[in-house]
């Protein structure tokens, strides 16, 4: 079954599906200056066959209930990518990983987008606790659960090799007891 999550008029969320592989390659292209100061895998995205191996590497994720990519719609156009890079039932926990193209930036789609997820994951999937990493020096980033009433957990010292150096990663979370608090 196809997994589609309309937020609200303009944004929506479904399934990555290899059909899209040319046009997530297109923005990845377009922002690839942009992208790549937090993140690690555009060197290894040079042309389309690499994103329609990313995205079929996604489906067998979610076919397994291991983890849901989701393409964001935003006026119906493919923006970005969002979703629960991988699920822990056994600790019913999600991390919510996404990256949106540079040109739909600061619209606040993003918050949006992981607002809904979480929603999503406390009352569909009926996990305990979300969890969002992001590169410390990466404000942007953390400007999101920051917003969304996420507590910072901790820094995750040298978490992740960014091409020539080690970056940390600050940990937030919210808990489901936490929702009606915070979300």
């Amino acid at each position: 079954m196809m997994f589609v999550h309309n937020i609200d008029e303009e944004i929506s969320l479904r399934l990555l599906d290899l059909n899209d592989a040319e046009r997530v390659f297109e923005l990845t292209d377009k922002s690839r200056n942009h992208l790549k100061e937090w993140l690690a895998w555009l060197d290894f995205t040079t042309q389309v066959e690499d994103s329609k191996e990313f995205i079929q590497g996604t489906l067998n994720g979610y076919a397994a209930n291991k983890s849901m990519t989701t393409a964001i719609l935003f006026c119906g156009e493919v923006v970005g990518v969002a979703g629960f890079n991988s699920i822990n039932w056994s600790n019913k926990t999600a991390y919510i990983g996404y990256w949106l193209g540079e040109e739909y930036q600061r619209n606040g789609i993003m918050t949006k987008v992981a607002k809904a997820l979480t929603d999503y994951a406390f009352k569909h999937l009926k996990l305990n606790k979300v969890e969002i990493r992001a590169a410390a020096g990466n404000k942007k980033s953390r400007s999101i659960p920051e917003k969304l009433g996420f507590v910072k957990e901790g820094t995750i010292r040298q978490a992740e090799w960014l091409y020539d150096h080690f970056v940390d990663h600050v940990v937030y979370g919210v808990l489901a007891e936490e929702l009606n608090n915070k979300i």
